[in-house]
């Protein structure tokens, strides 16, 4: 019998990793390194548990009885602290030597906080775990005015969560519009103005300079001079993957661990997947890459690898209400050729909607303010669909997306 497969992490990429390998048959012993003392959960669930529409209990889509059921045995609250690739063995934080067959990383990242002063305080957060979460619960009951440090999806995210608890916030976004990984400037500013509708303070192009206060949270000091009084700062400034294991390892790594189109890294006994994985020369950082490299990493330790080609970008999310859906590139360069963007403007509607082609061909959408279409085209992106047919029909109030679906 072989040595076990160790999968190091049990976020997303890890569970899914180690239930891909159970649906495939796959009987190993399998063993999964938590830092944390909870079973996985999504993180997206932390927003609706922030926001008081989730209970602690229906965080997780997995009971204690399904890893039982499953032969997946989980060391809770023990990392990780070490790999010996030439021996085949992690040593963990308890001091257990575990060897291993296959080692899937899967140990995610870690909250990015600007080198700004006054992050140390107490009042500053971030959210990424269910501590964290729990930690701003607590700081809420009393301190209720809150800053927002940073106005992508996370950010936006938990401060709908904030408000929800009763919270008065205001986001501040470094750049000149909201969420620039996912809109254009005309759908940022739709965005802006219907969220601010419900109450949401929303400031953009501010630079934080310094977090105010002595010892404990006052206020937030930005570049421009401007001073923003507030009791509770949470930062949302993106993340960066957890690369110590895999650096002392020796594994090659970038912005992340670099794997191959089977998700291999340098050393072919050692595969990684999620928010550490970095496939070509991007670090992916969102669930549907964690997914897909969960699944072609379970495939290939299998004997039955298929190729990972990359994940088109998609996120779909619901801001107060307001329904927004960006896939793939939707904001072309000027060094981008033979790219077309149809767009679809009503602001009086709450309405934006955008379609990029490339020599015909579907490459991005942003659909904000209805969901009507926008599923047919989600496949038509991600199968590379050409639409020069439809082209002028598109967005039309009356086009029929059904006529993509069948043709």
């Amino acid at each position: 019998m072989r040595e076990p497969i160790l999968i190091i992490g049990n976020g997303a990429a890890g569970i899914f990793t180690a239930k891909n390998l159970r649906e495939k048959g796959v009987k190993t012993e399998l063993f999964v390194l938590a830092e944390e003392k909870y079973h996985y959960y999504p993180r997206p669930n932390l927003i609706g548990f922030l926001a008081g529409e989730l209970a602690l209990e229906k965080l997780s889509p997995f009971p204690p009885e399904w890893y039982e059921k499953q032969a997946i045995q989980v060391y809770l609250k023990e990392p990780a602290l070490e790999i010996n690739p030439s021996a085949r063995e992690v040593v963990t934080s308890a001091g257990r030597r575990m060897n291993y067959s296959f080692l899937v990383l899967a140990t995610g990242a870690h909250s990015f906080i600007p080198p700004f002063p006054g992050a140390e305080k107490k009042g500053v957060f971030t959210l990424r775990t269910l501590d964290d979460a729990l930690a701003i619960i607590d700081w809420l009951e009393k301190k209720r005015k809150v800053v927002v440090i940073g106005g992508g999806l996370l950010g936006l995210e938990t401060a709908r969560a904030l408000k929800a608890r009763g919270a008065e916030v205001e986001v501040l976004e470094f750049f000149g519009h909201l969420l620039p990984r996912q809109l254009d400037e005309s759908g940022a500013s739709l965005l802006k103005e219907l969220i601010e509708k419900q109450g949401l303070k929303i400031s953009t192009g501010e630079a934080t300079a310094r977090i105010l206060g002595n010892g404990e949270v006052s206020g937030v000091e930005l570049k421009s001079g401007k001073k923003i009084v507030a009791e509770t700062v949470i930062i949302a400034a993106g993340v960066r993957p957890n690369l110590e294991l895999a650096e002392k390892a020796g594994l090659k790594i970038d912005q992340g661990v670099i794997i191959d189109e089977h998700c291999r890294t340098s050393d072919p006994s050692i595969l990684a997947a999620g928010d550490v994985a970095q496939f070509k020369s991007r670090p992916y950082g969102i669930l549907p890459a964690a997914f897909d490299q969960a699944r072609v990493a379970a495939a290939t330790i299998a004997g039955e690898p298929e190729v990972y080609q990359g994940t088109v970008p998609a996120n779909t999310l619901k801001i107060v209400g307001i329904d927004l859906t960006s896939i793939g590139l939707v904001n072309p360069g000027e060094e981008e050729k033979e790219v077309e963007e149809l767009k679809d403007w009503r602001p009086e509607e709450g309405i934006y909607r955008k379609i990029v082609l490339k020599k015909g061909v579907a490459v991005g959408a942003i659909w904000l303010g209805t969901t009507q279409g926008v599923r047919p085209i989600m496949t038509a992106i991600k199968a590379g669909r050409d639409l020069s047919p439809w082209k002028g029909q598109l967005l039309k109030e009356d086009f029929d997306f059904k006529e993509l679906e069948v043709s």
